[in-house]
């Protein structure tokens, strides 16, 4: 059955999409980092066969097999990424396949070069790798670590690297592969974790926020709805023996529903009157949060500004740039001008970006400014979109 309600898909703003590429952009850099340790890894144990036997075959083994065995370790990275904290221990059966891959590279690569280092070397790394529960994954590295620099010293001591390569090299490589790959994904967990804070922070903010409203509105409303209950019940009471004092209870019943209603407008208005100074605070949060590098010139004595003629210009102002502005620079200003405040902001616009110079939201800043005896510019150049706000100082403040 359909029930008339038509869903609308929201694009993210700009400032949302640059901060979606910049995790994505950390996150294939730390996974890149791993890969690039492995595959130097391989290179090593492979220039070390060719040079230490009489036929290409285990070089070609040692190479070909690090290879498919670096291409699996993208799937445990991958099951990294996308994991749960809430997910119970490691899912063996999902990741069987990579670890199979690197029990055999590890099986058939170790006796080719008589090292027991490489047999064991693929699957402990794929250990790693693994997500495994909170305080485990330190131990597995920390034995990992041992068990590698232990078998180096025993290749070492069984003349398996040669003359020519000092026993600091594989012992050094033992000891940098497990703290490499678990340094890269602690700093991947720290990204995630402060990415997730931050969303949660903004969130809790909001919710503060409507709690506030809520408490506010319920302190007022509930106070004068009780008076207001107890006037028309002895109103009621007094109707048959006291005409005259009912009709005054009614009356002041009435100005009891005029004074609730005032206090919700002065509540209201009170919410909406944010000082200039906070306001344009919160627009320099609100763009540097959406991943814009923000320049602000801010006049110390910013809250002496026209609040309400300008307060609802920096809010729409500052939501055109998030919607439409698409690049990665933002520049506040509020400044005396002669007897009155100019107030500009400006961004750069990069791609396909497109800002639009006439559209109803600047057209109902033109309205209000024009009101309050101002005037505005809209500058929109090749590299960057200004408007610029001028309006008289409030009365009784000038220079």
């Amino acid at each position: 059955m359909n029930s008339g309600i038509e869903r609308i898909a929201v694009e993210p703003t700009p400032g949302a999409r640059q901060l979606s590429r910049g995790v994505t952009a950390t996150w294939w850099y730390t996974a890149s980092a791993v890969l690039i340790f492995e595959l130097a890894m391989t290179l090593s144990w492979t220039l070390l066969a060719l040079g230490s036997t009489r036929h290409d075959v285990a070089a070609l083994v040692i190479a070909a097999g690090g290879l498919v065995w670096t291409s699996s370790t993208v799937i445990l990275l991958i099951d990294y990424r996308h994991r749960l904290d809430a997910e119970p221990g490691v899912a063996w059966r999902r990741l069987a396949l990579p670890m199979l891959i690197a029990v055999a590279y590890g099986a058939a690569a170790g006796p080719l070069l008589g090292s027991w280092e490489l047999a064991l070397m693929p699957v402990l790394q794929s250990l790693i790798l693994l997500n495994w529960p909170r305080g485990v994954r330190l131990r597995v590295v920390i034995a990992a670590t041992l068990v590698l620099v232990a078998l180096s010293i025993v290749d070492v001591s069984r003349g398996t690297f040669g003359a020519g390569v000092g026993w600091w090299v594989p012992v050094g490589y033992g000891a940098l592969l497990p703290i490499m790959t678990v340094s890269s994904l602690w700093w991947w967990d720290v990204l995630v974790t402060l990415d997730r804070a931050r969303a949660s922070e903004a969130k809790l903010a909001a919710t503060q926020e409507r709690l506030r409203v809520a408490t506010d509105v319920h302190d007022l409303q509930g106070h004068h709805l009780q008076v207001i209950a107890l006037q028309l019940e002895l109103a009621e009471r007094l109707m048959n023996r006291d005409p005259a004092a009912s009709l005054e209870q009614l009356q002041l019943a009435r100005a009891s529903v005029d004074d609730a209603r005032q206090g919700t407008r002065d509540l209201a208005t009170r919410f909406r009157s944010v000082p200039l100074g906070d306001e344009l605070a919160n627009a320099r949060d609100l763009l540097t949060a959406a991943g814009l590098a923000v320049e602000s010139d801010i006049a110390a004595d910013a809250d002496a500004a026209p609040a309400g003629d300008l307060g609802p210009v920096i809010r729409e102002t500052t939501t055109n740039v998030l919607r439409h502005g698409g690049g990665h620079r933002a520049r506040l200003e509020l400044r005396r001008d002669g007897d009155g405040w100019r107030y500009m902001i400006a961004n750069d616009v990069h791609g396909e970006a497109e800002v639009r110079a006439d559209g109803s939201g600047l057209d109902g800043i033109r309205r209000r400014i024009a009101e309050a005896g101002g005037t505005i510019d809209v500058v929109r150049g090749q590299d960057e979109f200004a408007v610029a706000v001028t309006v008289p100082a409030a009365d009784g403040v000038t220079r």
